[in-house]
């Protein structure tokens, strides 16, 4: 994995006492576990959801920082394309493949095996638009690695983001996916009519 923002300690520090100082100007608050909580797992696969907004991505990172989070991201090839891609993955981002997304589950396992600790990011619903199904290589990942997934959130309604709590996979999927959507479906997205936790199915 590249060095990024997170691995910068000046940086990280400075980040993360701006950070705190922009989402109380937005009227945002973190919640959930804290970040001792969450340092005490090593490793995971964190979801983020609802994806409705560009604005997710940078209240993510910003609460990422303030919860002292090491993460890694993933996004789609054409994100990295141009003067902005070194950016991009200095900021934690990881370009996919999307036409080779099986090779992309094990070779993410991989990397948790190799590693001591390690975050990384996926967006189930894959797309800011309205979704009827959430992509499952998160959980695959997650099962496969033998490491929870933690379940983070930004609920627009509260103004309130964090990681509610560490799942942990027990190999029946249907069941699983049923508890997970069911953490979320108290939580609105920026764009409340293109996520229904209680209308998604996995894919």
């Amino acid at each position: 994995m590249q060095t990024t923002i997170f691995d910068t300690p000046v940086v990280n520090t400075a980040m993360r006492a701006l950070s705190g100082v922009v989402l109380r100007l937005m009227g945002w608050r973190t919640e959930g576990m804290t970040p001792d909580e969450i340092a005490a797992h090593p490793k995971y696969v964190l979801i983020a959801a609802p994806h409705t907004s560009n604005w997710d991505f940078p209240i993510t990172l910003m609460v990422a920082f303030v919860l002292r989070l090491r993460v890694y991201w993933m996004a789609k090839a054409s994100v990295f394309a141009g003067p902005l891609g070194p950016v991009a993955r200095w900021l934690g981002g990881i370009p996919v493949d999307r036409s080779a997304s099986s090779n992309l589950v094990q070779k993410t396992v991989d990397a948790f095996a190799a590693r001591e600790r390690l975050a990384v990011i996926v967006a189930p619903e894959g797309t800011r638009g309205k979704v009827t199904h959430w992509k499952t290589g998160f959980y695959h990942i997650a099962h496969g690695a033998g490491v929870p997934i933690g379940l983070a959130y930004l609920d627009y309604a509260r103004k309130a983001g964090g990681i509610g709590r560490m799942y942990t996979t027990s190999g029946e999927i249907e069941a699983d996916m049923v508890e997970i959507r069911a953490f979320y479906r108290e939580v609105t997205g920026r764009h409340r009519q293109q996520f229904d936790a209680g209308s998604v199915r996995r894919r």
